[in-house]
């Protein structure tokens, strides 16, 4: 027999604990499904040494409370993952949010029984929940890659993952390591675990854009300027920052600009450190020959720090527009390639084979490892969701709808898939914002929603076909105004075999985006269907 809840949350990161309590303040009767032993959602799994956010901590943190706002002490620039994980605990903590999360639980299917309008929820216990409203909180960068290597299964030594890092930790020193891949985890991961491991071989295929992080601990005048003016800076987040993020956004832009003060402005905004580089001037990701002056600035970073020129040449992109993959954020991860026990492994130039019982073969060569971490990313936006045999309108499954990619409307809804509701997937700002900001705007407007629909006698809500297929071409009209498209990323879905390429998230700037969500509200949610009780 099934246990009946007005909505079943998946996920209980930051999204699936705000979802929750935002619906505890209507008297809904929710639970929660985590997989994890606890909260924190991606900070749960990424205990990697080095894991860091790339968002300043004043402002990846929760705005929907003054107090906790004002109660809560940051003590770095930039947070690391044990204090990100604290934070979220803290929160559960406050209020009281645990004792309608069942955690230890995987979501393996949902299924739309449309007479009743309701969601019939399969868990890996056996268990089947019945909700009104299913709402997927299951993250953007939650479904790790492990790459199909030949010889993985026979290597001796031990394996990990940067996305499901053992809690206890694990413990390199005096072990000859390899570590997959260079994207931002790897950037993070890399220069800690060169500093316990006896060798560090860095398996790279693809070399990627890294802008020094300069963490510190968080300077208290700056603390308390956030603190003091948190209201009116959450609203000029809100309303003017395309990010989600306070940044210094130039006017300017780079091919309009003489040499001399282009390389003050990128010298300037390295020195800060951050990602506020890439707003050095406004046409970077829109220009090539713009985009080139920032790229060839920081190659020739690169080729300053690391000693050897070979190597500095392998560790230089060359073959798309900087910002158009991730941008990172790193603490000392180029200079870590001058270290004596560091050896790059160029996997162009020598390509993976395979993985042997006593290590790695690549272009021929075979190194000797103890230990090997897979820095291999995710599948990004739609993997999460995919994972989980969805079911809608006619037994429509959504990996079905969405094989040639993701189709929905606003980032939040799909056709055919009443009463269902996506945070920060595909098709809205979700990792090309603030992501804390990002959940906040989808959880405030999907709980807005719920609340009209109950108010209203609204059975079920599902976007019309002519607004998602209108939304589809949106998104991707915007993202090819700009250089995004250029690059083989995971914003295209590049790393995953078979997926197809869509530009995924939506660019056209968080405070676009929330005018246009609210403006579909404020219109009795234009460009959707809504099924009045009885009808």
């Amino acid at each position: 027999m099934s246990e009946s809840f007005d909505a079943v949350v998946i996920g209980a990161g930051f999204a699936g604990l705000y979802m929750l309590h935002r619906l505890r303040q209507q008297k809904l009767s929710v639970r929660v499904i985590e997989a994890g032993h606890d909260v924190g959602g991606t900070w749960y799994w990424n205990r990697y040494p080095g894991a860091r956010c790339d968002v300043e901590s004043m402002q990846y943190s929760y705005s929907f409370d003054e107090d906790l706002q004002q109660d809560w002490h940051w003590s770095e620039r930039y947070a690391g993952q044990p204090e990100i994980l604290r934070y979220i605990g803290h929160v559960a903590d406050r209020f009281d949010l645990r004792r309608d999360i069942a955690f230890s639980t995987r979501v393996i299917g949902a299924e739309y029984d449309e007479p009743a309008a309701r969601w019939a929820i399969r868990t890996d216990k056996g268990e089947v929940l019945s909700a009104r409203f299913c709402i997927m909180a299951t993250g953007a960068l939650s479904a790790a890659r492990v790459p199909d290597i030949p010889g993985l299964s026979d290597f001796g030594g031990q394996t990990y993952h940067t996305a499901d890092w053992p809690q206890a930790g694990v413990d390199f020193n005096g072990l000859r390591v390899g570590v997959i891949g260079t994207g931002s985890s790897a950037i993070q991961l890399i220069p800690v675990v060169a500093e316990q491991a006896a060798t560090l071989t860095v398996f790279q295929r693809t070399p990627n854009f890294s802008l020094p992080a300069r963490n510190e601990p968080l300077a208290p005048d700056y603390e308390q300027h956030w603190k003091a003016n948190y209201p009116a800076l959450r609203q000029r987040a809100r309303q003017e920052m395309r990010s989600g993020t306070i940044y210094d956004y130039s006017t300017r832009t780079a091919r309009d600009t003489s040499d001399d003060e282009r390389a003050d402005e990128f010298e300037a905004r390295w020195s800060k450190g951050g990602a506020n580089f890439m707003h050095a001037f406004k046409d970077l990701l829109l220009d090539k020959a713009s985009n080139d002056t920032a790229a060839d600035f920081v190659r020739a970073k690169i080729r300053t720090t690391v000693h050897d020129p070979a190597v500095a040449d392998a560790l230089c992109p060359t073959d798309y527009p900087i910002g158009t993959k991730r941008i990172c954020l790193d603490t000392n991860y180029f200079e870590t390639f001058n270290r004596s026990n560091v050896t790059l492994v160029n996997l162009r130039t020598a390509p993976l084979e395979a993985i042997t019982p006593t290590g790695l073969r690549a272009g021929g060569q075979e190194h000797t490892l103890d230990a090997i971490v897979f820095a291999t990313g995710f599948d990004a936006l739609t993997g999460s969701l995919l994972a989980v045999d969805i079911k809608g309108k006619g037994g429509l499954a959504l990996r079905d709808k969405w094989a040639e990619g993701p189709r929905n409307y606003l980032g939040l809804m799909v056709h055919g898939f009443p009463n269902l509701f996506t945070i920060t997937g595909p098709g809205s700002p979700s990792v090309l914002s603030n992501v804390v900001h990002s959940i906040e705007q989808h959880v405030d407007w999907l709980a807005n929603c719920i609340a009209y629909l109950r108010g209203n006698a609204v059975a079920a809500i599902e976007p019309q076909q002519e607004a998602e297929d209108r939304w589809v071409e949106h998104v991707r009209e915007v993202a090819h105004t700009t250089l995004y498209p250029s690059a083989a990323s995971w914003y295209m879905g590049a790393n995953i075999p078979g997926k197809p390429r869509v530009f995924l998230p939506y660019i056209g700037g968080t405070n676009t985006y929330r005018r246009i969500c609210d403006d579909v509200a404020a219109n009795h949610y234009k460009g959707f269907t809504l099924a009045r009780t009885g009808s």
